[in-house]
C-alpha cells in the first residue's frame, strides 16, 4: 500500500475510536445508573429498565443504527451520522454494561453492608466508600471485554455513511482492486486498540490490588 492509503486508515482507525469511545464513556456509567436503579426496586421502574436491557442486547447493532439514523426524523430529530452512531452504540454497550454492574452488586459480600449498618454509616456512604470501589475491580476485566466487543462492532456505524476503519478499507480496496493489503492493515489498526485497552485493564487491574494491599 501506498502512503496515503495508510493515512486513510489511521484516519479511519481514529474516527473508530472516537465514536467507540464516546459510547463507552456514555454506556459505563449509564449502566451503572440502570444497575443501581434496578436493585433499588421502585415499583414499575424496575420493569421497565429490565426491559429495556433485554431489547438492548437482543437487539442487532446494525438494525439498532439504522432506527436511530431513520427513525429520528420522524420524531422531529435531524441527527448527523456521526451522533446517531454514537447513540446507537451507547444504548448498545448501556444495556450490557449494565448487567455486568448488576451481576457485581448481587455478589457483594452482604456481611459488609450489616458492618457497615452496624457502625451507622448511610446507604449514601455505603455506596460511596464501601460498595462502588470494590464492584469496580471486580468488574474491570468484564466491562474491558464489552469495550473491546463493542470497538469491534462498530463497523456496524458505516451503513449510515459514517468513514470509519471498515469503511476505509472497503474504499481503499475499491480502488486499487488488491483488497488483501487494506484488510490486513485494518486487522493490525483493531489489534492495536484493542491490545491497548487489555494492557489499560491489566494494568489498572495490578494497581489496584496494590493499593488494596
Amino acid at each position: 500500500m501506498e502512503t496515503s492509503d495508510w493515512v486513510q486508515l489511521f484516519h479511519g482507525a481514529w474516527t473508530t475510536l472516537w465514536i467507540s469511545g464516546c459510547a463507552m464513556m456514555i454506556g459505563i456509567p449509564a449502566g451503572l445508573v440502570i444497575a443501581l436503579l434496578r436493585e433499588a426496586r421502585i415499583p414499575g421502574l424496575g420493569a421497565a429498565l429490565s426491559c429495556y436491557v433485554s431489547i438492548g442486547r437482543a437487539t442487532s447493532l446494525v438494525t439498532l443504527v439504522l432506527l436511530i439514523f431513520f427513525g429520528a426524523p420522524s420524531i422531529g430529530l435531524d441527527l448527523s451520522p456521526w451522533l446517531a452512531a454514537i447513540i446507537a452504540l451507547a444504548l448498545n454497550t448501556t444495556a450490557f454494561n449494565a448487567e455486568i454492574w448488576r451481576s457485581a452488586l448481587l455478589s457483594f459480600p452482604r456481611e459488609q453492608l450489616e458492618a457497615a449498618q452496624a457502625a451507622g454509616m448511610t446507604k449514601g456512604l455505603m455506596l460511596r466508600r464501601i460498595i462502588l470501589p470494590q464492584i469496580a475491580t471486580t468488574s474491570l476485566p468484564a466491562l474491558v471485554n464489552e469495550m473491546s466487543l463493542l470497538l469491534k462492532s462498530s463497523p456496524a456505524v458505516a451503513v449510515i455513511g459514517v468513514v470509519d476503519l471498515t469503511r476505509v478499507t472497503n474504499r481503499i480496496a475499491a480502488v486499487t482492486y488488491e483488497p488483501l493489503p487494506s484488510i490486513l492493515g485494518a486487522c493490525v489498526l483493531y489489534m492495536v486498540m484493542v491490545g491497548a485497552m487489555v494492557w489499560l485493564q491489566r494494568f489498572a487491574d495490578q494497581r489496584a490490588r496494590r493499593l488494596a494491599m
